[in-house]
């Protein structure tokens, strides 16, 4: 009980703390807010144009809004040396990593009801799958909170941590199905987008959305999910060799 309880309490004030940080009122607020704004109008009033930009919109304003956090608290965090205090209570390495990104995931999730919000006054999302959707958009949550975290404990500064994450941001957008399907990309370019987690989100988005995935459903919840496992445990190692080992 005590382990959940510090839990709690080192996700909230991570939340309190960190969150209205200038980095992530830019990169997790403003921007993807823009690019919401900028596709919508470029699309007109057309429904059918504004739910093939839905899937792609939600998966941007997830990604830069829990990467964005991230980059934050924990190079905060490092700079100061609270972070080697926090590696010091008295819970499990595994439990407090999980309350670092917990907040991240929650804020990310939430970023994804925006263009969803304003497409519903555009366009009718009576056909949208929710029941893939809302995890879909919880699973790139959760994988792009442990990218953030793996990067965020791999530098030292937060304009680094931007750097670093704009270095994986940006491939993403184009490489992984958000605007234009991977078969479009040239055959050599492929290999890398099957590479990327957000290439299987992006999937699970546009099948809930669009009705047009290109891969299996349950191919696409199993890939993410090993992302998941993968980038967690790469991060839990990385702090256990710079601050523990």
């Amino acid at each position: 009980m005590k382990a959940w309880i510090a839990f709690w309490n080192i996700m909230r004030k991570d939340m309190r703390a960190y969150y209205l940080k200038p980095p992530n009122i830019s990169w997790g607020l403003i921007f993807p807010l823009a690019w919401t704004g900028m596709f919508f109008i470029r699309s007109g009033s057309g429904a059918g144009d504004i739910l093939n930009l839905l899937p792609g919109l939600a998966a941007v304003s997830v990604l830069f809004g829990t990467t964005s956090l991230l980059a934050v608290t924990v190079t905060f965090e490092k700079r100061g040396r609270s972070f080697e205090r926090l590696l010091l209570a008295p819970i499990p390495l595994e439990l407090l990593m999980l309350a670092k990104t917990t907040g991240a995931i929650l804020f990310g999730a939430a970023n994804a009801l925006v263009p969803v919000v304003l497409a519903a006054f555009l366009a009718d999302l009576s056909r949208v799958n929710w029941a893939v959707l809302v995890p879909a958009v919880t699973l790139i949550a959760v994988s792009s909170a442990f990218l953030g975290l793996f990067i965020a404990v791999s530098v030292n500064e937060v304009f680094e941590a931007q750097t670093f994450s704009n270095f994986f941001r940006f491939p993403m957008l184009f490489l992984c199905g958000l605007f234009f399907p991977v078969a479009q990309l040239p055959e050599w370019l492929r290999p890398v987008s099957y590479a990327l987690p957000l290439t299987y989100g992006a999937d699970l988005l546009h099948a809930s959305v669009r009705q047009a995935g290109q891969m299996p459903p349950l191919l696409d919840f199993g890939v993410l999910a090993a992302f998941c496992i993968v980038l967690f445990g790469v991060s839990l190692r990385n702090v256990k060799k710079r601050w523990i080992m």
